[in-house]
């Protein structure tokens, strides 16, 4: 049992890796990884879980190689209004460096379990090898393994605990974190310019190029033989600021959820960022820009992996609805919050929805200030 467990490291119960119940499970998926009749994706269309296929409403495409500046801007403003994701293309970003990312991570994924076990993580600060979320006992698992990993502030990054096998994956890791933080930064000026500010204004919000907060977040999804009663990743928008996504290059699963509130399955663009706005930039723009819940399916035919770069805010700096999108017509909608304390307040709860920062905008609209659960809390 114990390539599929890891069986303690802070964690409420043993750990059991997804890898291993792909492998052993057979035909039907444990209990714990069902979810409930309201959550489950329903058996999908072949076209929607391998291959391409257009068909159907997809998120906004906005090419990042225009010339005109403000046309890319107001494209970009366009699209996080609207859907809070679009796809970017001709970002910049070698094709070969995001073929070689890929292939460096599954061969992480493909190394014996004892290999991988060496970087097991805990909920302490979930850097490493994991398999789970929330720390609830007991609690629904999602169907994925991922490895997570810092690379902002300085700090906090270490190549020692990322993977020494395969041999390319350092280095590649490190090239491709450094060329897409850069992108991120150019979107966030996009972003301000749509908003009808300066350049550098949301980018000041975060603590200035240099100050800001950068992880990645790699996902395995194994096989499963039941796909239409679980997730690979729940419902959620994300806590942080932006994500940059690489999504698998053959195999589909991410799910947005439309402006008409219906589930709609993304088709990637080749070599494509899906780019989407977190929570943080949802509360700077008071809710300007949208923070959109989505969720991740899985294939019974194929594995399938994607890379999440998420790029946030200094994780002491308070966060709040920037002051000249608030006014006498438009109050602020959030309270102010640092991301460290905002983390804690998500990881308390767990996955859900969009339901964590609309608490918020409810406190805020009732007079409440700040998180009471989630004040004075130390770095996570």
């Amino acid at each position: 049992m114990t390539s599929c467990f890891n069986g303690g490291a802070g964690w409420p119960e043993p750990v059991v890796r997804v890898q291993a119940v792909s492998d052993t499970c057979g035909d039907t998926i444990p209990e714990r990884y069902m979810k409930s009749l309201s959550e489950r994706p329903g058996l999908l269309p072949a076209s929607d879980g391998v291959g391409g296929g257009a068909g159907g409403p997809n998120i906004p495409v906005v090419d990042l190689s225009m010339l005109d500046v403000d046309a890319t801007s107001r494209a970009v403003a366009a699209a996080c209004r609207e859907w809070g994701f679009f796809q970017a293309v001709n970002h910049g970003v070698r094709p070969e460096l995001l073929r070689g990312a890929r292939a460096a991570w599954r061969g992480f994924f493909r190394q014996p379990a004892e290999v991988r076990e060496r970087y097991a993580n805990s909920p302490a600060t979930y850097e490493g090898y994991g398999s789970r979320l929330g720390t609830a006992k007991g609690g629904p698992l999602d169907w994925g393994d991922y490895y997570f990993l810092h690379l902002l502030p300085p700090s906090l990054k270490s190549h020692e605990k990322w993977p020494s096998l395969p041999s390319s994956l350092r280095g590649t890791t490190e090239e491709y974190g450094e060329e897409v933080l850069q992108l991120c930064r150019r979107v966030m000026r996009l972003l301000s310019g749509g908003l009808g500010l300066e350049a550098g204004r949301l980018q000041a919000a975060f603590g200035g190029e240099g100050g800001e907060g950068a992880c990645l977040r790699v996902n395995f999804y194994p096989r499963c033989p039941q796909p239409e009663l679980t997730l690979g990743v729940a419902g959620h928008s994300d806590p942080g600021g932006m994500t940059m996504l690489l999504v698998d290059d053959h195999v589909k699963g991410l799910q947005v959820r439309s402006p008409g509130g219906e589930w709609i399955i993304v088709d990637p663009v080749p070599d494509a960022f899906i780019v989407n706005v977190g929570d943080q930039i949802q509360v700077l723009s008071n809710a300007a820009y949208k923070s959109v819940e989505h969720r991740v399916t899985v294939s019974a035919a194929e594995d399938r992996l994607s890379m999440a770069f998420f790029y946030n805010p200094r994780s002491d700096l308070p966060i709040a609805p920037m002051a000249e999108l608030v006014g006498p017509d438009l109050p602020a909608l959030y309270p102010e919050m640092t991301f460290d304390e905002y983390r804690v307040f998500i990881r308390q709860r767990g996955l859900a929805g969009k339901a964590q920062l609309e608490s918020l905008q409810t406190k805020a609209a009732a007079g409440g200030g700040g998180c009471s659960a989630a004040a004075g809390s130390s770095t996570s």
